[in-house]
């Protein structure tokens, strides 16, 4: 595929694809489709089946089947890993479609897609890793036992993936899933899942044993309802907004499933008067509108000290005012569109909010009057300059490209502005003074925090938030740990007969 558009496709002509169950395309019962839509023109690029009770319940037992099969169950962790890794490599032989494709399906620019997917097999790589080196534990305690840890898979995975990212989020979670030896029924957003389905694919024609990897496309309000309703899973690992969170895991709770939960941020940047404003624009730009601000962890509040804070607003308008807004395929844009008309006007919407607020718009906050992008769901990067933190647009997700700038004056009051907000994903903090920067770092209510950077990430690194943004790790072993049970074992060493009825009047341990 050439680094243009594909033309427009006649309806006739479009693919259709079924859910992937138990290494088969299954079509939905229902034989309902859902067409997915390329953000940058608004042009019908697929069809996809629209689960919902009966295909979930399919791809939950295929999973279960498949968690205790002699394929899959008794691989040894080296031999598992062995496979994941192979895995990974086949990924790598693919990226150039899988850019493609995401590119296509979400809209944001190829030179983000493949600076964000390049790094997936890694993911992979790092899991089997930790599956090749994973060692239990031998406990001591009083007397005479020997007492030692067994980790088991934890069992069936409900993997709910959201459209942002599409293929690296789901990725992040089918890692660990994959070389911890559990199995996984995917549920990715209806809006982007082309390029995990095309992965199930590619995995199962590499090795990997069918019913391990299932994908059901369709709905939140029917197939991720189903799916995180069901019974038959252990685990819920989902990235979504607050409250999408909140609904699924009080369903999942009512199985006992455990769970991982990455949801909304409201990211707040801290811009001290000694680190050099240009350098602090750079990294606003990148943090505000990389992936057109549809991040969990866009920057979303930059809190500025008014020593700078004139030139930081203007320097930060102009250069947004700048960017490129266009076709995701052509090189040369900065900015792709955000991934529907409905996402589009919610953005809009909040434009309209700042102003009514008596917020200054300072840039951008309109569509493009380009006729050549008149199809797609663009909009300017937006920018929005004497703002107080008890403003609808500073407490708000927008999940789009949208900031806004805060001024302070002391060390207190910054702090103060950046708690104030019932999320707790992402901050940063834009100091020359690392003494700062460190105090800081204790101070703020935040799962991840970037000391004059943003946004970056690293398998071996933990990625989650406190208060509102969720619960539980990606990344790192804190993830990899999660998805295993514990089983403890203890076997008495002593050939001393024990009669606890017999000796009532010896001193016995009944603990």
């Amino acid at each position: 595929m050439s680094e243009t558009h594909a033309p427009t496709t006649a309806a006739d002509t479009v693919k259709v694809f079924g859910h992937h169950i138990n290494g088969c395309s299954v079509p939905s019962a229902s034989g309902r489709l859902i067409d997915v839509h390329a953000p940058a023109t608004g042009e019908v690029i697929a069809r996809v089946a629209d689960g919902g009770l009966q295909e979930v319940q399919q791809a939950v037992a295929a999973a279960r089947t498949a968690l205790t099969s002699p394929e899959w169950a008794v691989m040894s962790p080296r031999e598992r890993g062995k496979l994941v890794i192979h895995l990974a490599e086949l990924m790598e032989r693919n990226l150039e479609e899988l850019f493609h494709l995401e590119t296509l399906n979400n809209g944001r620019p190829l030179r983000e897609t493949r600076s964000q997917i390049s790094r997936a097999p890694d993911l992979f790589r790092y899991n089997a890793a930790l599956a090749i080196a994973r060692r239990d534990d031998v406990i001591p305690v009083e007397g005479p036992y020997f007492t030692f840890t067994k980790r088991l898979p934890i069992g069936v995975v409900a993997n709910i993936s959201p459209f942002n990212h599409p293929l690296l989020i789901a990725c992040r979670n089918i890692a660990p899933t994959l070389a911890s030896g559990c199995t996984t029924v995917v549920k990715p957003s209806e809006y982007t899942p082309l390029t995990v389905l095309r992965l199930a694919e590619i995995f199962e024609a590499g090795g990997l044993p069918p019913g391990v990897l299932n994908v059901v496309t369709g709905y939140g309000a029917t197939a991720g309802k189903a799916l995180v309703e069901n019974p038959g899973i252990n685990k819920l690992v989902l990235t979504g907004g607050t409250e999408s969170g909140r609904l699924a895991g009080a369903a999942a709770a009512s199985n006992f499933a455990h769970q991982t939960l990455e949801l909304g941020g409201k990211t707040p940047v801290l811009v001290f008067g000694d680190y050099d404003v240009d350098r602090a624009v750079d990294l606003a730009l990148f943090g505000a509108f990389v992936g057109a601000g549809q991040t969990c962890v866009c920057a979303a509040r930059h809190i500025v000290h008014r020593s700078i804070y004139a030139p930081f607003v203007e320097k930060l308008a102009a250069r947004a005012d700048a960017l490129r807004v266009g076709d995701p395929f052509d090189p040369a844009t900065q900015v792709g569109p955000v991934i529907s008309e409905k996402q589009r006007q919610r953005v809009l919407r909040f434009v309209e909010a700042g102003k009514a607020e008596g917020a200054r718009l300072v840039a951008g906050g309109v569509v493009p009057d380009d006729p050549a992008l008149a199809g797609g769901f663009f909009v300017r990067p937006t920018v929005f300059a004497d703002v107080t933190n008890q403003m609808q647009i500073a407490r708000e997700e927008v999940f789009g490209p949208f900031t806004v700038v805060i001024p302070f004056d002391t060390e207190d009051e910054a702090i103060e502005i950046a708690n104030d907000t019932p999320y707790g994903l992402g901050a940063a903090i834009r100091t020359n003074d690392i003494t700062r920067a460190l105090r800081f770092v204790d101070q703020i209510d935040a799962g991840i925090v970037w000391i004059n950077d943003h946004h970056r990430i690293d398998p071996a690194s933990p990625w989650g938030g406190v208060k509102l943004s969720g619960t539980g790790r990606e990344y790192g072993e804190e993830a990899f740990n999660a998805y295993f049970t514990t089983k403890a074992v203890m076997v008495r060493t002593s050939d001393e007969r024990f009669d606890w009825f017999a000796d009532a009047d010896a001193p016995q341990r009944l603990n």
